[in-house]
């Protein structure tokens, strides 16, 4: 008998070599129909994995991560079975699962036309009806590689040649479908329910350009034909939601070719980023932030001090200075916030000492990389670096996250928090390392409950371990937004000290974050989370004045100098244009509040108002106008 501790800390005795699957049957034959996947001692294994020793056990289901990973890896086989019974002489290149959906990458004569797309759904769709078995097996190296050979299959032997010379290579078999694979998978192709190719695209063989050219076909799958037709739902809502759409029909930013990856920001939209700016300053100097600015262009050498040159030089835009230097765009700002701590000597009274900057940097993201807003070349970080004591660790991450609720709150957006830990090229002293994780493990614990959070095993930065912030928006999209980094090693890099009680020089801990991420990718976010109609304290122009015609533009303008006195931003429409005609723009625009103005407002002295959200709201006095506003913006900021 072996012993089996399960995620709620139960533990069962079972017989050695009992299956993932009956184990997951003697919880519960309704955990055993929806299981996908399971975690044993900590590492992803099929449901057909045997437990021979004592283990930790957690059953995965698609509600989860990892066991939706397994779900749709399954169906990228089943995609693939598909175009290889199609389309015979199709190479076979990699099917990963990836966060929403999976894809498939083919070699194949010609590009898949529309008249394929249908047949391989087609296809696709008999072969869960069909609901084969799938197997694993493995294969000695040369024995694996000979099979791969002789199904033609010359990409495949590419990766196991690959691999290192010790490494176990699997293969998953479903019907005639065989394909090296590390799995895990589920148990027959019946077990998944619906599946809908979404698109198709040009790709590289393995991302590079320089290799062979591909095919790629994108996927989705679900255990229930609802949560299928849900997640088309929400695709059609978020492309109306496009903010790169939205930020042209509303005026606010547009991309051109002459600038790959940099926004042209219009008037409107840099009107919307500076009031988030100034909301931000305003919220961090009230928490004893200090803004600084630095350099834009920085030596090489300051760029290897801290790492940047080994780990991040493909990323950053080199230049070579006229002395024949090199030197290089700021990609992060975290140097030139050391630089600024070393330029006196600091006092643990000073501590912490938090130095947040908003100065624009530069990453150079390959073009295929870029994504409107989303990801691009030049861009405003919400970067702070915070300077501390090793035991105000645990306090300073706590504040941070407190006012990254306050923020994120302010938006309506709910957000969780995943540990990111020690990266294969990772940068320092081991045992620092550990120290850094087990602080943000103790501070997670707290904040979130004992293993109530995710892990991201070797996602953290190369000087150190992160929280990273996810959030969710209302269409129940995750983005990565802010980031929490403890660092041990950057302060030791730059022989940084502060003078501590005894009298003694002591190496301050670094805490770089970000809670935004940057304020072009949060607009863009938010863009769409409020399909651009932005609350009213955000939105550019938070009042526009309708004249019913050109008599009463004296009188609009009146109203506009009465609303402009108190800080509302307001424009007046003075087309000559029909009434209904100038509310539809209004509207169009996305403009909080239309105040409509003609022969009954001015000799009253009033304003027909009509909200972006309600409709007609009847006639009000100016200063009543004014008081409603003014106490919607204080709402929603306090």
């Amino acid at each position: 008998m072996i012993k089996i501790k399960l995620k709620d800390g139960s533990i069962k005795e079972v017989k050695s070599g009992i299956s993932v699957l009956e184990l997951a049957k003697t919880i519960s034959e309704g955990l055993a129909r929806i299981a996908t996947s399971a975690e044993v001692n900590g590492e992803v294994k099929d449901l057909r994995y045997r437990l021979q020793e004592d283990a930790n056990v957690n059953i995965l289901t698609f509600d989860q991560e990892e066991g939706k990973k397994a779900y749709w890896h399954t169906t990228t086989h089943i995609m693939a079975q598909a175009v290889k019974r199609l389309f015979p002489n199709t190479k076979l290149g990699i099917g990963p699962a990836i966060e929403n959906g999976f894809y498939y990458d083919f070699k194949v004569d010609k590009p898949f036309d529309e008249e394929d797309i249908k047949r391989i759904q087609e296809e696709v769709n008999k072969i869960i009806k069909e609901d084969l078995e799938i197997t694993r097996f493995t294969l000695p190296r040369q024995e694996a590689i000979q099979k791969m050979k002789e199904q033609k299959e010359d990409y495949k032997v590419q990766l196991i040649e690959e691999l290192p010379e010790d490494e176990e290579i699997s293969f998953y078999q479903q019907g005639e479908y065989i394909d090296l694979c590390a799995g895990p998978h589920l148990q027959t192709t019946g077990k998944v329910k619906t599946m809908k190719i979404l698109s198709t695209s040009a790709a590289y063989w393995k991302g590079n350009q320089d290799n062979d050219s591909m095919q790629r076909i994108y996927g989705i799958s679900f255990p229930k034909a609802s949560m299928l037709e849900e997640y088309l739902t929400r695709i059609e809502e978020a492309k109306k939601r496009d903010h790169r759409k939205l930020g042209k029909e509303l005026d606010l930013f547009f991309f051109d070719e002459t600038a790959p990856g940099m926004a042209y920001w219009m008037p409107k939209g840099l009107k919307m980023m500076n009031i988030l700016i100034d909301f931000w300053r305003k919220e961090h100097e009230k928490r004893g932030y200090m803004e600084f600015s630095g350099p834009q262009l920085n030596s090489s050498e300051l760029w290897r001090i801290s790492g940047h040159w080994e780990h991040y030089k493909e990323d950053m835009f080199v230049l070579t200075d006229s002395d024949g230097k090199e030197q290089a765009l700021k990609p992060m700002n975290c140097p030139n916030a050391i630089k600024i701590f070393a330029s006196k000597q600091r006092s643990y009274k000073d501590l912490p000492l938090r130095f947040n900057d908003i100065d624009v940097i530069h990453r150079n993201e390959k073009s295929g990389q870029l994504n409107g807003l989303f990801r691009v070349r030049m861009f405003r970080q919400d970067d702070s670096h915070n300077f501390i004591t090793e035991d105000q660790i645990g306090s300073e991450i706590k504040d941070i996250i407190e006012i990254a609720k306050y923020l994120y709150g302010i938006f309506g957006l709910e957000f969780e928090l995943t540990l990111s830990t020690r990266p294969e090229d990772y940068m320092g002293d081991i045992e620092l390392w550990n120290k850094a994780e087990d602080n943000l493990r103790e501070v997670l614990d707290e904040l979130c409950g004992k293993n109530q959070y995710r892990i991201n095993e070797g996602d953290g930065a190369f000087y150190g371990p992160k929280i990273d912030i996810k959030m969710k928006d209302c269409l129940g999209r995750e983005w990565q937004m802010g980031t929490v980094q403890v660092d041990f090693q950057l302060p030791l890099r730059f022989n940084l000290s502060y003078i501590d009680k005894e009298g003694e020089k002591k190496t301050p801990i670094l805490i770089h974050r970000a809670l935004f991420g940057s304020f072009e990718r949060f607009i863009g976010i938010i863009s769409e989370h409020f399909a651009g109609a932005f609350p009213v304290w955000l939105s550019p122009i938070q009042v526009r004045i309708l004249p019913i015609a050109d008599e009463y533009i004296n009188y609009a303008n009146l109203v506009k100098n009465e609303l402009e006195e108190v800080g509302i931003r307001v424009e007046i429409d003075e087309r000559n244009e029909k009434i209904g005609y100038k509310i539809r723009e209004a509207q169009m625009q996305k403009i909080p509040y239309m105040l409509i103005v003609g022969e009954k407002e001015k000799e009253s002295k009033t304003i027909g108002v009509r909200s972006r959200n309600e409709g007609d709201k009847g006639a009000m006095e100016i200063i009543s106008f004014i008081r409603k506003i003014k106490e919607e913006i204080e709402n929603h900021i306090n």
